[in-house]
C-alpha cells in the first residue's frame, strides 16, 4: 500500500477551526513557532458561529462569585476594544428590577458596582423606569427601576475569521475542510493523518492542540495512545431571531420560569433572543433549536415586552457549550477554561475544554506558556495584547 505524501514538519499542529482554534493559531505564530491548523468544515462552523455574540465580563458570574474570571473577561473586552474596533463597540445594556422579583434592587446595584470596579469603569446611573417615556416597551406593572451598564457586542464568526486572517499573516498555514483521521505519537512528536478532498495526507508536529470544541472528546478518540479526556456535557444554548428590531440597545433581563438570564440585542437590524440550557445528548453535528426552547424564549418576551408579543421569528441559531459532568445544573456551573496537558519527551498533547468567546486570547496565551517548555523560547514577532485585527472585506 503506498504512504501517503508527509508534508514538512511544524511544531504546532492545531485540530479545530474555532475562536479557539484560531486563537491559538495566532498566539504560537506571534511566539514564533511554525503552525498548521486542521479544520474540518470551515472557520467558525460550530458554536462561535452560534453564540450569544458579546465580548463580555459575564455578570452572572459575578454572582457565582467567580472573580477571577469576569477580571479577566474585562480585560481582554478591553483589548479587544482596542485591537477590533470594526469588530468590537460597546453598548447600553439595561435590566428592570420588579417589585417582588428574582433579584432586588440592591443585588443588581451592588453587582454593576462591582462589575464597574472590575472593568475600572464608572457605571450608567439607575434609571427609574416607571415612566413609559423612558422604556415604553417594558412591562410598567411594579416596575421599580431599570439599571444600566456597558457592555460589548460582535459578530462572533467574523471575529474568528479576523483572528484566523491575523494568524496567516504571520505564517500560520489554515486548512479548511481537512479531517484529522489518526494521530499517533512518535519518538519526536505526533504523526498526523489528515484527509482532504479525498486525499490523504501526511504531517508531523512537536505538538499537538485539541482546539476542537463540543468534538474534543471525539477527536481525543483518534490520538494514539490514548490521551487523558475530562468526562463532559454537551449543554445547548439557543438562540431565535426576531424580524424586528425591538430596540438599539440591550436588556438583560431574569427569567420568569427560573433564575437564569436572558439577552435581548440588537443584531443586524433584527433582535436576537437567548439563550437557553439544557443538556444535548446527541451528536455535535446534529444540533438544532428544540419547540420547547423557542416556545421557553418567546414566553420570556412576550411577559417582558406586552406590546410585541408573539414576535416573528425569521431565524434560529443553536451552539453547544462543553461543561465538565457536574450534579449541578449547567445555569450554576462556573465556565472555566480546562486542559489536559500531556507532555512525552519532545513532544506534547494539549486539549482546550470550554471557554469562553471573550477570553480566546487569554486562553490561548496560557496554552503557549505550557508548550514553551517543550518546545522553547523561539524570536517573538508580535504581542496579541496589541495586534490590531484586519479588516476583511468579504463577509
Amino acid at each position: 500500500m503506498t504512504e501517503p505524501p508527509r508534508s514538512p514538519a511544524v511544531d504546532i499542529a492545531i485540530i479545530g477551526g474555532g475562536i479557539h482554534g484560531v486563537g491559538i493559531a495566532q498566539a504560537a505564530a506571534a511566539s514564533g513557532y511554525s503552525v498548521l491548523l486542521l479544520e474540518k468544515a470551515h472557520l467558525a462552523a460550530g458554536t462561535s458561529s452560534q453564540s450569544s455574540k458579546l465580548i463580555h465580563g459575564g455578570l452572572r458570574y459575578l454572582d457565582q462569585g467567580n472573580i477571577g474570571l469576569v477580571r479577566e473577561s474585562l480585560r481582554e473586552r478591553r483589548i479587544l476594544l482596542r485591537n477590533a474596533p470594526h469588530l468590537v463597540h460597546l453598548n447600553r445594556f439595561w435590566i428592570p428590577a420588579y417589585k417582588g422579583g428574582a433579584y432586588p434592587t440592591w443585588k443588581i446595584r451592588l453587582g454593576l458596582t462591582a462589575y464597574a470596579v472590575l472593568s475600572g469603569s464608572n457605571p450608567l446611573p439607575a434609571l427609574h423606569g416607571r415612566s413609559s417615556r423612558q422604556f415604553p416597551i417594558l412591562l410598567q406593572e411594579k416596575l421599580r427601576a431599570v439599571f444600566g451598564y456597558r457592555d460589548a457586542q460582535t459578530d462572533d464568526g467574523q471575529l474568528t475569521r479576523a483572528v484566523a486572517a491575523s494568524a496567516r499573516a504571520l505564517g500560520a498555514t489554515i486548512l479548511t475542510g481537512t479531517r484529522m483521521v489518526l494521530a499517533r505519537l512518535k519518538d519526536d512528536g505526533y504523526e498526523i493523518s489528515a484527509q482532504r478532498a479525498g486525499e490523504l495526507k501526511r504531517v508531523t508536529c512537536r505538538a499537538l492542540i485539541n482546539a476542537a470544541g463540543p468534538w474534543v472528546n471525539e477527536v481525543a478518540e483518534h490520538i494514539h495512545p490514548d490521551p487523558e479526556q475530562i468526562p463532559v456535557e454537551l449543554v445547548k444554548g439557543s438562540h431565535l431571531i426576531i424580524e424586528s428590531q425591538v430596540s438599539r440597545e440591550c436588556f438583560y433581563l431574569p427569567s420568569i420560569d427560573d433564575k437564569r438570564w436572558i439577552f435581548v440585542l440588537p443584531w443586524q437590524g433584527k433582535t436576537l433572543l437567548g439563550t437557553t440550557e439544557a443538556i444535548f445528548n446527541g451528536h455535535p453535528d446534529q444540533v438544532t433549536v428544540s419547540g420547547e426552547e423557542v416556545d421557553y424564549l418567546v414566553r420570556q418576551f412576550n411577559h417582558y415586552f406586552p406590546s410585541l408579543a408573539n414576535p416573528v421569528i425569521c431565524d434560529t441559531l443553536s451552539g453547544l457549550r462543553v461543561l465538565p459532568v457536574a450534579a449541578t445544573s449547567p445555569f450554576n456551573r462556573r465556565r472555566d477554561v480546562h486542559f489536559v496537558s500531556q507532555k512525552t519527551g519532545s513532544a506534547a498533547y494539549i486539549a482546550v475544554y470550554g471557554g469562553k468567546l471573550t477570553g480566546y486570547r487569554a486562553t490561548a496565551e496560557k496554552v503557549i506558556t505550557e508548550l514553551k517548555p517543550v518546545l522553547g523560547a523561539r524570536a517573538r514577532k508580535a504581542n496579541t495584547a496589541k495586534l490590531p485585527l484586519p479588516e476583511l472585506s468579504d463577509p
